[in-house]
Order: structure tokens, then C-alpha cells, then sequence
């Protein structure tokens, strides 16, 4: 791991002429309408799913899965999925990248996310999370019981809980250590037994002739600039999804044991995709 990485020297973005500010307009006011009338569907779809079968969602992600494959397709990023998404219940961890791991993890699996309590307060994409079912959590010791009671009510009926256990974006380049508190979760005496966590690994290869980092958003990367950078290309760059062999949380002895085998086989697949590009 580059002990530099985060030290705000981030990659030159590319200008885009004036094809390219086209190109980034048009998918932007596509991936906006899109969005929105994915949103409109899924709420008007969970006026019915709710009552029908509260907690559960069997209809609703259908419709983010969808939303999600057809944004990389307007984008223009091919995806490929190697492994296969567990069926056990549980969680899933995975590397953190960019704004587009969002798009990228639904549109390969149907999970719903673990964000920071101030997301859900944010215009536009605090709506967005909240609609399809992201789970919230406070930095705050004090709630620490009521956010494992929440948890294990999510798991218990089947929700895949999707955190990145890095706690922050980074250039693509490597896998940052775990942080192990949410890990502590998975511990609880209702579903230890019960749960798997599949680690995934996201591996972005970057357009042809950009910088390898090109599709990082780390530090203080301003988001309209990286958004301009990412939608305007002609040709973009793929996206590799590894999903890693289910670990039963039963068979570790802690958070710690659990995080440090989800990061290391996060980081394996990591490397191994990238090789390729690095030699």
C-alpha cells in the first residue's frame, strides 16, 4: 500500500472539449430522468409492498438492480461479475472506490447499503438512500445497541447489509486495512449463528491513455469535476465485481478475526484483477 495515496495529490482530470461537455450533458439529463422515474416506480410499487409484506422487499429491488445496469450502460462502463452472489442470509463487505460503487454493487446483487447518519439529510441522495431501504448509523457509542438491534432485525429477515469496512473512498489503486466495528454486529447472540459475510472486491480499469486512478473519488476531489471527468469520454474503461467464498460468522472468534479474512480476501482478488494492468 502506496504510503502517499491520500496526501491530496490527485490526478490531473481531463478537459473535455466541447464533444465531451456534450457527451457528459446528455447522460447526465438521462441518468437524472432515469433515476427519478425509477424513484416514482418504487415508491408508487411500495405503497403496495409494504402492506403486503412489511419488512420484506421481493419487488422493489428489481426495479434499483434495473436502474443501476441500465446507468453503467448510458455511462458507457462495461461491467463484468466473477463468483456468485451468496444466498445465505447476511451481509456483504466490499472496497471502496468512487460514487459509482453504488451503481456498480446494485446492479450486480440486490443489497441495501450501511451509510453515515448524514446522508440521510442530504438533498436529493438522502431521498434516494432512504426509498431504497439504506440503513443509517451514528458515529455515536450511545447508540450502539439500538444500531445492533437494527441490524439484526435487517438480517433476520434476509436483507444483504452492504458496508465498506475501508471508511472511506479511495484512488483504485489498493485496499485500505478494515475497520472492525461494524463487524461487531454480526456477533449478536440472535443471528451468530444464523449469518454469513461474503467479501466482494471492485476493481475499475481506467479508459484508454487516463490515469489509472481516473475513476477514484478520494479526499478533496471536488464531486462536479470528477462527475464532468467520469461522464464525458468517448470511449470508458470496465469494472470488474469478484464475489469472495460466503465466511460463516459462527467459525471466527471475533470482529477482528472476521474483518482481517474478509480484507484479506478482498485485497487477493484486488490484486490479482490489477495485475494485469500494472505490468
Amino acid at each position: 500500500m502506496s504510503a502517499t495515496w491520500d496526501d491530496g495529490v490527485h490526478p490531473d482530470l481531463p478537459r473535455p472539449g466541447l464533444a465531451g461537455w456534450i457527451r457528459a450533458c446528455f447522460r447526465a439529463v438521462v441518468l437524472i430522468g432515469m433515476i427519478v422515474m425509477g424513484l416514482l416506480l418504487l415508491l408508487a410499487l411500495r405503497l403496495v409492498e409494504r402492506p403486503l409484506y412489511g419488512q420484506h422487499r421481493p419487488l422493489t429491488p428489481h426495479i434499483t438492480k434495473a436502474v443501476c445496469r441500465t446507468a453503467l450502460r448510458v455511462i458507457g462502463i462495461d461491467l463484468t461479475v466473477s463468483g456468485a452472489p451468496m444466498k445465505h442470509r447476511g451481509a456483504v463487505v466490499a472496497n471502496h472506490t468512487s460514487w459509482l460503487d453504488i451503481f456498480v454493487l446494485n446492479a450486480s446483487k440486490r443489497i441495501y447499503f450501511v451509510s453515515k447518519s448524514e446522508v440521510a439529510g442530504w438533498p436529493g441522495i438522502g431521498w434516494l438512500a432512504r426509498a431504497t431501504g439504506t440503513v443509517f448509523i451514528e458515529r455515536n457509542p450511545a447508540r450502539a445497541r439500538a444500531q445492533t438491534t437494527l441490524f439484526t432485525r435487517r438480517l433476520l429477515v434476509g436483507h444483504k447489509l452492504l458496508f465498506f469496512p475501508e471508511g472511506t473512498s479511495t484512488d483504485g489503486m489498493q485496499v485500505l486495512p478494515f475497520k472492525t466495528t461494524l463487524f461487531q454486529a454480526f456477533f449478536a447472540p440472535e443471528v451468530r449463528d444464523a449469518i454469513y459475510v461474503q467479501p466482494v472486491a471492485v476493481m475499475y480499469h481506467a479508459p484508454p491513455g487516463a490515469d489509472a486512478r481516473f475513476y477514484g473519488w478520494w479526499g478533496s476531489m471536488a464531486l462536479a469535476g470528477h462527475l464532468l471527468s467520469t461522464l464525458s469520454p468517448a470511449r470508458q474503461g470496465r469494472v470488474e465485481v469478484a464475489y469472495g467464498t460466503p465466511l460463516r460468522v459462527a467459525d471466527f472468534a471475533g470482529r477482528k478475526a472476521l474483518a482481517a479474512a474478509c480484507e484479506r480476501a478482498v485485497r487477493a482478488a484486488h490484486a490479482a484483477a490489477l495485475k494485469p494492468r500494472a505490468a
